[in-house]
Protein backbone atom coordinates (compact mmCIF):
# COMPACT_ATOMS: atom_id res chain seq x y z
CA UNK A 1 0.00 0.00 0.00
CA UNK A 2 1.24 3.51 -0.82
CA UNK A 3 0.33 6.77 0.93
CA UNK A 4 1.08 9.84 -1.18
CA UNK A 5 0.97 13.27 0.43
CA UNK A 6 0.93 16.20 -1.99
CA UNK A 7 2.13 19.34 -0.24
CA UNK A 8 5.25 19.62 1.91
CA UNK A 9 3.33 21.84 4.30
CA UNK A 10 2.55 21.66 8.01
CA UNK A 11 -0.57 19.64 7.15
CA UNK A 12 1.48 17.39 4.88
CA UNK A 13 4.10 16.80 7.55
CA UNK A 14 1.52 16.02 10.22
CA UNK A 15 -0.01 13.50 7.81
CA UNK A 16 3.35 11.72 7.48
CA UNK A 17 4.01 11.81 11.22
CA UNK A 18 0.54 10.52 12.10
CA UNK A 19 0.79 7.63 9.64
CA UNK A 20 4.05 6.42 11.14
CA UNK A 21 2.95 7.08 14.71
CA UNK A 22 -0.15 4.95 14.16
CA UNK A 23 1.95 2.03 12.95
CA UNK A 24 1.70 2.32 9.16
CA UNK A 25 4.83 0.74 7.65
CA UNK A 26 4.05 1.02 3.95
CA UNK A 27 5.40 3.39 1.34
CA UNK A 28 5.05 7.14 1.92
CA UNK A 29 5.83 9.70 -0.78
CA UNK A 30 5.88 13.42 0.08
CA UNK A 31 5.64 15.81 -2.89
CA UNK A 32 6.49 19.50 -2.42
CA UNK A 33 6.70 22.46 -4.78
CA UNK A 34 9.40 24.20 -2.74
CA UNK A 35 12.99 22.98 -2.50
CA UNK A 36 12.72 22.84 1.30
CA UNK A 37 11.31 20.11 3.48
CA UNK A 38 8.31 21.29 5.55
CA UNK A 39 8.95 24.32 7.77
CA UNK A 40 6.86 26.46 10.10
CA UNK A 41 5.28 29.41 8.31
CA UNK A 42 3.73 30.85 11.47
CA UNK A 43 6.82 32.78 12.70
CA UNK A 44 7.60 34.23 9.25
CA UNK A 45 5.49 37.35 9.87
CA UNK A 46 6.13 37.37 13.62
CA UNK A 47 9.39 36.60 15.43
CA UNK A 48 11.38 36.12 12.22
CA UNK A 49 10.97 39.81 11.31
CA UNK A 50 12.25 41.08 14.66
CA UNK A 51 15.73 42.56 14.93
CA UNK A 52 16.72 39.76 17.28
CA UNK A 53 14.86 37.11 15.26
CA UNK A 54 16.47 33.94 13.91
CA UNK A 55 18.79 34.31 10.97
CA UNK A 56 17.34 31.47 8.92
CA UNK A 57 14.23 29.36 8.44
CA UNK A 58 14.84 25.82 9.66
CA UNK A 59 12.66 22.85 8.68
CA UNK A 60 10.74 20.77 11.21
CA UNK A 61 12.87 17.78 10.15
CA UNK A 62 15.86 17.62 7.84
CA UNK A 63 15.64 15.71 4.57
CA UNK A 64 17.89 13.05 6.08
CA UNK A 65 15.60 12.64 9.09
CA UNK A 66 12.50 12.37 6.90
CA UNK A 67 14.17 9.69 4.80
CA UNK A 68 15.97 7.76 7.53
CA UNK A 69 13.70 8.14 10.55
CA UNK A 70 10.30 8.36 8.87
CA UNK A 71 11.05 6.33 5.77
CA UNK A 72 9.68 8.99 3.44
CA UNK A 73 10.45 9.28 -0.26
CA UNK A 74 10.86 12.99 -0.99
CA UNK A 75 10.00 14.67 -4.29
CA UNK A 76 10.81 18.31 -3.59
CA UNK A 77 11.30 21.30 -5.85
CA UNK A 78 8.53 20.46 -8.33
CA UNK A 79 4.77 20.77 -7.84
CA UNK A 80 2.27 18.07 -8.67
CA UNK A 81 0.80 18.88 -12.08
CA UNK A 82 -2.00 16.38 -12.46
CA UNK A 83 -4.14 13.73 -10.80
CA UNK A 84 -5.74 10.69 -12.41
CA UNK A 85 -8.22 9.27 -9.91
CA UNK A 86 -9.14 6.36 -12.21
CA UNK A 87 -5.60 4.95 -12.29
CA UNK A 88 -4.76 6.45 -8.88
CA UNK A 89 -1.68 8.31 -10.04
CA UNK A 90 -0.24 11.76 -9.29
CA UNK A 91 1.91 13.31 -12.02
CA UNK A 92 4.98 15.35 -11.12
CA UNK A 93 7.28 16.79 -13.74
CA UNK A 94 6.53 14.14 -16.32
CA UNK A 95 6.65 11.19 -13.95
CA UNK A 96 3.76 9.42 -12.23
CA UNK A 97 3.47 8.36 -8.61
CA UNK A 98 0.90 5.64 -7.85
CA UNK A 99 -1.15 5.84 -4.66
CA UNK A 100 -3.61 3.77 -2.69
CA UNK A 101 -4.35 6.63 -0.27
CA UNK A 102 -3.85 10.31 -1.11
CA UNK A 103 -3.76 13.39 1.11
CA UNK A 104 -4.03 16.76 -0.65
CA UNK A 105 -2.19 19.33 1.48
CA UNK A 106 -1.01 21.80 -1.14
CA UNK A 107 -2.11 24.84 0.87
CA UNK A 108 -2.50 28.16 -0.89
CA UNK A 109 -0.41 30.64 -2.82
CA UNK A 110 -0.27 34.35 -2.07
CA UNK A 111 -1.91 36.78 -4.44
CA UNK A 112 0.66 39.06 -6.02
CA UNK A 113 0.14 42.78 -6.51
CA UNK A 114 -0.84 43.54 -10.12
CA UNK A 115 1.84 45.44 -11.99
CA UNK A 116 4.62 44.39 -9.62
CA UNK A 117 6.44 42.01 -11.97
CA UNK A 118 10.04 43.06 -12.45
CA UNK A 119 9.99 45.59 -9.60
CA UNK A 120 12.23 44.77 -6.65
CA UNK A 121 11.10 45.57 -3.13
CA UNK A 122 7.54 44.29 -3.69
CA UNK A 123 6.70 41.05 -1.89
CA UNK A 124 3.98 38.81 -0.58
CA UNK A 125 4.75 37.01 2.69
CA UNK A 126 4.06 33.32 2.32
CA UNK A 127 7.35 31.48 1.81
CA UNK A 128 10.74 31.39 3.51
CA UNK A 129 12.17 33.35 0.58
CA UNK A 130 9.51 36.03 1.02
CA UNK A 131 10.31 36.36 4.71
CA UNK A 132 14.05 36.60 4.09
CA UNK A 133 13.51 39.40 1.56
CA UNK A 134 11.13 41.35 3.84
CA UNK A 135 13.49 41.00 6.78
CA UNK A 136 16.47 42.19 4.72
CA UNK A 137 14.52 45.30 3.69
CA UNK A 138 13.60 46.05 7.30
CA UNK A 139 17.23 45.57 8.31
CA UNK A 140 18.08 48.25 5.73
CA UNK A 141 15.58 50.67 7.29
CA UNK A 142 12.91 50.46 4.60
CA UNK A 143 9.93 52.77 4.50
CA UNK A 144 7.17 50.19 4.54
CA UNK A 145 3.76 50.19 2.88
CA UNK A 146 1.48 47.23 3.48
CA UNK A 147 -1.43 46.60 1.11
CA UNK A 148 -4.27 45.00 3.07
CA UNK A 149 -4.97 45.27 6.80
CA UNK A 150 -5.20 41.54 7.47
CA UNK A 151 -3.29 39.79 10.22
CA UNK A 152 -0.10 39.04 8.28
CA UNK A 153 0.11 42.55 6.86
CA UNK A 154 -0.57 44.00 10.31
CA UNK A 155 2.25 41.91 11.78
CA UNK A 156 4.63 43.27 9.14
CA UNK A 157 3.61 46.83 10.00
CA UNK A 158 4.09 46.08 13.70
CA UNK A 159 7.57 44.69 13.01
CA UNK A 160 8.50 47.86 11.13
CA UNK A 161 7.22 50.14 13.89
CA UNK A 162 9.03 48.14 16.57
CA UNK A 163 12.23 49.00 14.70
CA UNK A 164 11.21 52.66 14.65
CA UNK A 165 10.57 52.61 10.89
CA UNK A 166 7.67 54.40 9.19
CA UNK A 167 4.81 52.10 8.23
CA UNK A 168 1.53 52.68 6.40
CA UNK A 169 -1.32 50.23 5.81
CA UNK A 170 -3.63 50.73 2.82
CA UNK A 171 -7.02 49.04 3.16
CA UNK A 172 -9.99 49.11 0.78
CA UNK A 173 -12.56 48.61 3.58
CA UNK A 174 -13.61 51.41 5.89
CA UNK A 175 -13.00 49.13 8.91
CA UNK A 176 -10.12 46.63 8.89
CA UNK A 177 -10.69 42.90 9.44
CA UNK A 178 -14.46 43.13 9.10
CA UNK A 179 -14.65 39.69 7.47
CA UNK A 180 -12.28 38.11 10.00
CA UNK A 181 -13.52 39.49 13.33
CA UNK A 182 -16.46 41.80 12.57
CA UNK A 183 -16.74 45.57 12.48
CA UNK A 184 -16.74 46.13 16.26
CA UNK A 185 -13.51 44.26 16.92
CA UNK A 186 -12.03 45.52 13.66
CA UNK A 187 -12.38 49.10 14.86
CA UNK A 188 -10.53 48.23 18.07
CA UNK A 189 -7.75 46.57 16.08
CA UNK A 190 -7.47 49.72 13.97
CA UNK A 191 -6.93 51.73 17.14
CA UNK A 192 -3.93 49.53 18.00
CA UNK A 193 -2.28 50.60 14.75
CA UNK A 194 -2.95 54.26 15.34
CA UNK A 195 -1.68 54.14 18.93
CA UNK A 196 1.58 52.60 17.68
CA UNK A 197 2.10 55.27 15.03
CA UNK A 198 1.18 53.16 12.00
CA UNK A 199 -0.67 55.23 9.42
CA UNK A 200 -3.96 53.79 8.20
CA UNK A 201 -5.38 54.71 4.81
CA UNK A 202 -8.85 53.20 4.91
CA UNK A 203 -11.46 53.13 2.12
CA UNK A 204 -8.51 53.48 -0.22
CA UNK A 205 -7.17 51.32 -3.04
CA UNK A 206 -3.85 51.07 -4.84
CA UNK A 207 -3.83 52.22 -8.46
CA UNK A 208 -0.17 51.54 -9.24
CA UNK A 209 3.45 51.51 -8.19
CA UNK A 210 6.25 54.00 -8.72
CA UNK A 211 9.72 52.64 -9.46
CA UNK A 212 13.20 53.91 -10.20
CA UNK A 213 16.09 51.81 -11.41
CA UNK A 214 13.86 48.74 -11.22
CA UNK A 215 13.14 49.22 -7.49
CA UNK A 216 9.91 50.38 -5.91
CA UNK A 217 9.89 53.99 -4.76
CA UNK A 218 6.22 54.63 -4.08
CA UNK A 219 2.62 53.45 -4.06
CA UNK A 220 -0.07 55.38 -5.95
CA UNK A 221 -3.44 55.56 -4.22
CA UNK A 222 -6.97 56.09 -5.46
CA UNK A 223 -6.88 59.44 -3.67
CA UNK A 224 -4.11 60.60 -6.02
CA UNK A 225 -1.48 60.53 -3.29
CA UNK A 226 1.80 58.70 -3.72
CA UNK A 227 3.20 57.07 -0.58
CA UNK A 228 7.01 56.84 -0.59
CA UNK A 229 8.12 53.24 -0.10
CA UNK A 230 11.24 51.10 -0.20
CA UNK A 231 9.31 47.97 0.81
CA UNK A 232 5.80 47.04 -0.28
CA UNK A 233 4.15 43.95 1.20
CA UNK A 234 0.98 42.67 -0.43
CA UNK A 235 -1.31 41.15 2.17
CA UNK A 236 -4.20 40.73 -0.25
CA UNK A 237 -5.12 37.14 0.40
CA UNK A 238 -4.32 33.71 -0.96
CA UNK A 239 -5.65 31.27 -3.54
CA UNK A 240 -5.88 27.51 -2.85
CA UNK A 241 -3.20 25.66 -4.84
CA UNK A 242 -5.50 23.35 -6.81
CA UNK A 243 -4.75 24.09 -10.45
CA UNK A 244 -3.21 20.63 -10.74
CA UNK A 245 -6.58 19.05 -9.89
CA UNK A 246 -8.36 20.32 -13.02
CA UNK A 247 -10.30 17.49 -14.65
CA UNK A 248 -9.54 15.04 -11.83
CA UNK A 249 -13.08 14.79 -10.52
CA UNK A 250 -12.06 16.08 -7.09
CA UNK A 251 -14.78 18.61 -6.13
CA UNK A 252 -13.58 22.22 -6.03
CA UNK A 253 -15.33 25.15 -4.39
CA UNK A 254 -17.01 27.51 -6.84
CA UNK A 255 -15.70 30.61 -5.09
CA UNK A 256 -11.96 30.00 -4.69
CA UNK A 257 -11.22 26.56 -6.10
CA UNK A 258 -10.41 24.97 -2.74
CA UNK A 259 -11.07 21.25 -2.25
CA UNK A 260 -14.54 20.45 -0.92
CA UNK A 261 -14.70 17.62 1.61
CA UNK A 262 -16.95 16.25 4.31
CA UNK A 263 -16.39 16.36 8.06
CA UNK A 264 -14.00 13.37 7.84
CA UNK A 265 -11.97 15.29 5.20
CA UNK A 266 -13.02 12.86 2.45
CA UNK A 267 -13.49 14.42 -0.97
CA UNK A 268 -16.01 11.84 -2.13
CA UNK A 269 -13.36 10.37 -4.47
CA UNK A 270 -12.13 6.94 -3.33
CA UNK A 271 -8.93 7.19 -1.32
CA UNK A 272 -8.62 10.98 -1.62
CA UNK A 273 -8.64 13.26 1.43
CA UNK A 274 -7.69 16.92 1.95
CA UNK A 275 -6.27 18.96 4.82
CA UNK A 276 -5.13 22.45 5.77
CA UNK A 277 -5.47 25.75 3.89
CA UNK A 278 -6.60 23.99 0.71
CA UNK A 279 -9.63 22.25 2.25
CA UNK A 280 -13.24 23.41 2.61
CA UNK A 281 -14.39 20.99 5.31
CA UNK A 282 -17.90 20.59 6.68
CA UNK A 283 -18.02 21.42 10.39
CA UNK A 284 -20.87 19.76 12.33
CA UNK A 285 -20.30 22.07 15.29
CA UNK A 286 -21.59 24.93 13.12
CA UNK A 287 -24.46 23.16 11.36
CA UNK A 288 -22.27 21.58 8.71
CA UNK A 289 -20.95 24.91 7.44
CA UNK A 290 -18.07 24.56 4.97
CA UNK A 291 -14.95 26.17 6.40
CA UNK A 292 -11.58 26.80 4.80
CA UNK A 293 -9.34 27.86 7.66
CA UNK A 294 -5.88 29.35 7.20
CA UNK A 295 -4.82 28.60 10.76
CA UNK A 296 -1.83 26.70 12.16
CA UNK A 297 -3.84 24.54 14.55
CA UNK A 298 -6.31 23.61 11.84
CA UNK A 299 -3.57 22.50 9.45
CA UNK A 300 -1.89 20.39 12.12
CA UNK A 301 -5.10 18.69 13.28
CA UNK A 302 -6.50 18.09 9.81
CA UNK A 303 -3.21 16.78 8.41
CA UNK A 304 -2.98 14.07 11.06
CA UNK A 305 -6.67 13.15 10.73
CA UNK A 306 -6.57 13.03 6.91
CA UNK A 307 -3.75 10.48 6.95
CA UNK A 308 -5.48 8.29 9.52
CA UNK A 309 -8.75 8.39 7.60
CA UNK A 310 -7.12 7.81 4.21
CA UNK A 311 -5.35 4.72 5.53
CA UNK A 312 -8.34 3.38 7.49
CA UNK A 313 -11.53 4.93 6.08
CA UNK A 314 -13.70 2.46 7.92
CA UNK A 315 -12.70 4.06 11.24
CA UNK A 316 -12.90 7.69 10.07
CA UNK A 317 -14.72 10.05 12.39
CA UNK A 318 -16.09 13.52 11.88
CA UNK A 319 -14.02 16.49 13.03
CA UNK A 320 -15.83 19.34 14.76
CA UNK A 321 -13.05 21.82 15.56
CA UNK A 322 -13.36 25.23 17.16
CA UNK A 323 -11.24 27.49 14.94
CA UNK A 324 -8.44 29.28 16.79
CA UNK A 325 -5.78 31.78 15.80
CA UNK A 326 -3.63 34.41 17.44
CA UNK A 327 -1.55 37.40 16.41
CA UNK A 328 0.91 39.77 18.09
CA UNK A 329 0.91 43.47 17.25
CA UNK A 330 2.95 46.06 19.14
CA UNK A 331 3.37 43.66 22.10
CA UNK A 332 -0.40 43.11 22.24
CA UNK A 333 -1.78 39.58 22.03
CA UNK A 334 -4.90 39.14 19.88
CA UNK A 335 -6.68 35.77 20.08
CA UNK A 336 -9.82 34.52 18.39
CA UNK A 337 -11.85 31.34 18.77
CA UNK A 338 -14.92 30.24 16.86
CA UNK A 339 -16.44 32.13 13.95
CA UNK A 340 -17.22 35.84 13.45
CA UNK A 341 -20.44 35.44 11.44
CA UNK A 342 -23.02 36.20 14.09
CA UNK A 343 -26.42 37.69 14.82
CA UNK A 344 -25.01 39.90 17.57
CA UNK A 345 -21.61 41.03 18.84
CA UNK A 346 -21.15 42.30 22.38
CA UNK A 347 -17.89 44.12 23.08
CA UNK A 348 -16.44 45.24 26.40
CA UNK A 349 -13.27 46.78 27.80
CA UNK A 350 -12.62 45.07 31.16
CA UNK A 351 -11.50 47.24 34.06
CA UNK A 352 -8.37 45.10 34.32
CA UNK A 353 -7.41 46.08 30.76
CA UNK A 354 -7.57 44.47 27.38
CA UNK A 355 -10.66 43.90 25.27
CA UNK A 356 -13.27 41.17 24.80
CA UNK A 357 -15.88 40.62 22.10
CA UNK A 358 -18.44 37.80 22.13
CA UNK A 359 -20.33 36.56 19.07
CA UNK A 360 -23.87 35.15 19.26
CA UNK A 361 -25.68 33.05 16.68
CA UNK A 362 -29.18 32.04 17.67
CA UNK A 363 -29.15 31.22 21.38
CA UNK A 364 -25.49 30.15 21.68
CA UNK A 365 -22.04 31.66 21.74
CA UNK A 366 -20.12 30.93 18.52
CA UNK A 367 -17.06 33.17 18.81
CA UNK A 368 -14.85 35.22 21.10
CA UNK A 369 -12.04 37.67 20.53
CA UNK A 370 -9.74 38.90 23.27
CA UNK A 371 -6.87 41.36 23.38
CA UNK A 372 -4.40 40.91 26.24
CA UNK A 373 -6.71 38.44 28.03
CA UNK A 374 -4.82 35.18 27.34
CA UNK A 375 -6.16 33.23 30.31
CA UNK A 376 -9.77 33.60 29.19
CA UNK A 377 -9.70 32.51 25.57
CA UNK A 378 -9.55 28.75 26.18
CA UNK A 379 -12.57 29.01 28.49
CA UNK A 380 -14.53 30.54 25.63
CA UNK A 381 -13.23 27.82 23.32
CA UNK A 382 -14.63 25.16 25.65
CA UNK A 383 -17.95 26.98 25.81
CA UNK A 384 -18.19 27.10 22.02
CA UNK A 385 -17.25 23.41 21.72
CA UNK A 386 -19.92 22.55 24.29
CA UNK A 387 -22.57 24.69 22.53
CA UNK A 388 -22.90 26.82 25.66
CA UNK A 389 -25.96 29.10 25.82
CA UNK A 390 -25.39 32.79 25.23
CA UNK A 391 -26.18 33.88 28.82
CA UNK A 392 -23.44 31.58 30.14
CA UNK A 393 -20.81 33.28 27.99
CA UNK A 394 -22.07 36.74 28.99
CA UNK A 395 -21.96 35.77 32.66
CA UNK A 396 -18.38 34.55 32.35
CA UNK A 397 -17.35 37.76 30.59
CA UNK A 398 -19.00 39.84 33.29
CA UNK A 399 -17.19 37.86 35.98
CA UNK A 400 -13.79 38.51 34.38
CA UNK A 401 -14.39 42.19 33.76
CA UNK A 402 -13.90 43.21 37.38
Amino acid sequence: MALVVVGASLAGLRAVEAARRDGYRGRIVLIGAEDHPPYDRLPLSKSFLATEGPGRVDPFHTEAALRDEFGVELLLGAPADGLDTATREVSVGGTTVPYDALVIATGATARRLPGSDGITGVHALRTAEDALAVRAALDDGARTVVIGAGFIGSEVAAAARKRGLPATIVEALDVPLTRSVGAEAGAVCASLHREAGTELRLSTTVTGLEAGGGAVTGVRLSTGEVLPADLVVAGIGVVPATGWLAGSGVPLHERDGGVVCDATLWTGVPGVYAAGDVAHASNPLFDGELMRLEHWTNAAEQGAAAARHALAPESARELAPVPYFWSDWYDRRIQFVGIPRADEVVAAVPEAGGFTALYRRGDRVVGALTIDRPREIMKYRRQIAGRAPWPEALAFAAGTAA
